[in-house]
Order: C-alpha cells, then sequence, then structure tokens
C-alpha cells in the first residue's frame, strides 16, 4: 500500500464531490483527506484526495473518476512527487500560557492568529505527522479545540492542466 495523492480538475456543479467520493465508497476505500478549490482557471476547480491505496487501486480510481461527468483530468502522484501541506489550528485557554508553551510554540514556528479574552488560537503549516506531533505535545495545556485541514498539494512534474486543455481542443 501507497500513499498517493489524487488530483482531480473539475467544472464547478453541484454534487460533483458527491459523485467521486461514491467510486471510493463502492470499493471500501478511505479517503484520508479531501480539500476542494478553485483553480489558476476560471470555471476550473481543483480537488485534492490524499488515499492509500495499492498501485492496481490507485490507476483504477483514476480511471473510473475521469469516467465521472463535468471531470476533465485526473492525475495521481506518490507522496515524493508533490509538495504539500497542511493547516491546523489549536484552541489553548489564556491560563495555559505559560514560558514552556511559548518554547513549544517557537519551536514548531506556530503563529498566534487570534488572542481573544479567554483563549488564544494557534496556527501552524506542515505535514500531518507535525501538525499531529504538536498537537500531541499541546494537549497537556488544556486543548480546547483542533482543526486540521485536508492535503493541499502541487505536483513537482511539469504539467499544466491548461496544456492538457489546449491539447485537447
Amino acid at each position: 500500500m501507497n500513499r498517493y495523492t489524487i488530483l482531480v480538475y473539475t467544472e464547478n456543479f453541484i454534487g460533483i464531490l458527491n459523485r467521486i467520493t461514491i467510486i471510493f465508497t463502492r470499493r471500501g476505500i478511505n479517503i484520508d483527506a479531501l480539500t476542494a478549490s478553485e483553480s489558476r482557471l476560471d470555471g476550473i476547480h481543483k480537488i485534492t484526495i490524499e488515499v492509500t491505496v495499492t498501485d492496481e487501486q490507485i490507476i483504477q480510481l483514476s480511471k473510473q473518476i475521469e469516467k465521472v461527468v463535468d471531470v476533465i483530468k485526473v492525475y495521481y502522484f506518490m507522496d515524493d512527487e508533490v509538495v504539500y501541506q497542511e493547516i491546523a489550528l489549536y484552541k489553548i485557554p489564556i491560563e495555559s500560557l505559560d514560558p514552556s508553551l511559548e518554547k513549544v510554540i517557537r519551536q514548531f514556528n506556530a503563529h498566534i492568529i487570534a488572542a481573544e479574552k479567554e483563549f488564544v488560537v494557534l496556527e501552524f503549516t506542515g505535514h500531518k505527522e507535525d501538525t499531529q506531533a504538536l498537537l500531541e505535545i499541546l494537549k497537556p495545556f488544556n486543548l480546547l479545540e483542533f482543526s486540521r485541514s485536508g492535503r493541499v498539494a502541487i505536483a513537482k512534474p511539469k504539467f499544466s492542466i491548461t496544456d492538457y486543455l489546449n491539447n485537447k481542443t
């Protein structure tokens, strides 16, 4: 089993995400992370899916996703073929702030993005293993809340959805 990042370029129509995730459900494959956003091209959106599957499964998944109406193109990459990050937010009560917490914040290069009367919110960007490591360290500081995004990724191999669209016509 290998961890893959699937990049799906699609038009943004109602139900597209549901149609794509059903493919995984029917095959009994768990999605480890999923993000959706606009791409640099007007009208084209990018869905980033992180999965742990076999080489054969990734090929079949990609082929099946490309058959979905409104999907323009699907690419898949192993972890070493993409640059990726996740963002994590950590909510900590004000009374937990002390010099040892400041040291942790500096060590991880995290940022305080909100300071309220009763809590502060830290932001940290990194790989899932890094955001998880900071989570474990912050738990003893009476962590109130934690939220992590899915993977945001850009492929290392040179390709462009624009090139694909230009060659398609």
